[in-house]
């Protein structure tokens, strides 16, 4: 189906949970589960929200945290959301055939689909690889002279974790290039190698859009650890941006994610933001004091027995998200409220125990519904989002995996 936003339902039904979930069980009732579904009113508030925490600046819309292309192209319909930012060169080149700007967030050794690129004026002006190292381009030159291709558009991606003299590296491992002088040295070999151009530079400080601030005791811990590397990683990003614009003209200057919006919007240097997650918004997502998203996306499971009487094992339900195997990586049951998983099976492959005294009500063919965690691992296990509006099913919106694709 086609999503228009701008004309879904202004509404705010997921605060009242106790109409809200049952709501969802009635509206999916004839489907299987798992049955995932995707909130119009939901959807809306939160890319709207997220235009007003950018305070202008435009969104690239991470395709990772989605992987649903009628949802990528309704972001990209408002005002506010600009470009997409790919995780693989093959997901750029299938998204590249009806986006002019889509930019490969990782750098790629994928030599088939390098191949595919330079084998393509279009795809060569519409994809913009990511790279940190010559390796990377040796790779390009190695799979095409640059006598015999097109010119292939490249940006450099810039370490922006912090290392800090007490605490060590803060942050990510991504790039090798941290300060000023490290990326223009890069910056002039590739302005000097033929056949690239080098069209933009991106730094994504992780450990300020990706650390949620509002969990526990450690608390002001991280926000002195967020302030901190956040004053530091100003004044160098702004030392590189300088440096570079001096040795090429670069389109855009990309950093932050869903949760440094703000601070992100507020660096000069920068042209425009990355963000993802925050749209279907994972119960990850919850955890941060500056906003509140509201929960879009979501998925059910059916009761398939009763071990205890104060269990109820769901069907399937392992679907973690990326980063550490710990228990906020895990989906989290939302209704009936007051259940929990179990510490020694939590989320299984194919089944999930979950207690508490709401599962004592839980009877064989009733349903749990759960939030994801954090981006785009409940698109990789289901086909469809089932599209709910006013708390009916308004349509249907293919994942990658519904449309046969499964890039990572």
């Amino acid at each position: 189906m086609t999503i228009d936003l701008l004309a879904a339902p202004a509404g705010e039904p997921w605060r009242e949970p106790a109409a809200y979930w049952p709501s969802l069980t009635a509206a999916t009732a004839d489907r299987s589960a798992p049955v995932a579904v995707l909130g119009l009113e939901a959807l809306r508030y939160n890319a709207l929200d997220m235009i007003a925490r950018a305070g202008g600046m435009p969104i690239r819309v991470a395709s990772k945290s989605l992987r649903v292309r009628e949802a990528l192209d309704a972001l990209l319909a408002l005002p506010g959301y600009r470009g997409i930012l790919a995780f693989t060169l093959a997901e750029a080149l299938w998204l590249a055939d009806t986006h002019d700007d889509v930019v490969v967030g990782y750098p790629t050794a994928d030599r088939a689909a390098l191949a595919a690129l330079v084998a393509s004026e279009a795809a060569s002006a519409r994809v913009t690889l990511m790279v940190d190292g010559p390796a990377q381009l040796d790779l390009v030159d190695a799979v095409a002279s640059p006598a015999t291709r097109p010119e292939v558009r490249v940006a450099i991606d810039a370490d922006a974790s912090w290392r800090s003299r007490a605490l060590g590296h803060i942050g990510v491992r991504r790039s090798p290039l941290h300060d000023a002088d490290d990326v223009a040295r890069f910056a002039r070999h590739i302005a000097a190698r033929p056949g690239f151009r080098l069209t933009g530079l991106m730094m994504y400080e992780a450990q300020i859009a990706g650390q949620p601030d509002a969990e526990g005791p450690s608390d002001p811990v991280i926000r002195w650890m967020q302030r901190s590397s956040g004053d530091e990683l100003r004044e160098r990003r702004q030392a590189i941006v300088a440096a570079v614009t001096r040795i090429a003209p670069l389109e855009f200057v990309n950093g932050g994610g869903t949760g440094s919006l703000e601070y992100t919007s507020s660096d000069a240097a920068v042209t425009e933001l990355t963000a993802g997650s925050g749209l279907f918004a994972g119960h990850l997502f919850s955890r941060y004091r500056a906003f509140d998203p509201a929960p879009a996306a979501s998925f059910a499971l059916d009761v398939v027995r009763r071990p205890t009487d104060d269990i109820a094992t769901l069907l399937g339900g392992g679907w973690v998200a990326s980063g550490p195997p710990v228990a906020s990586r895990q989906p989290a049951p939302v209704w009936p409220e007051g259940l929990r998983t179990l510490g020694r099976e939590g989320t299984g492959e194919v089944q999930t125990p979950v207690q508490g005294p709401a599962a004592r009500t839980l009877r064989v063919g009733d349903r749990v519904w759960f939030r994801h965690a954090k981006s785009g691992e409940l698109s990789e296990r289901v086909e469809r989002f089932a599209i709910v509006a006013a708390g009916a099913v308004v349509g249907e919106a293919a994942t990658y995996r519904g449309e046969g694709k499964a890039f990572l």
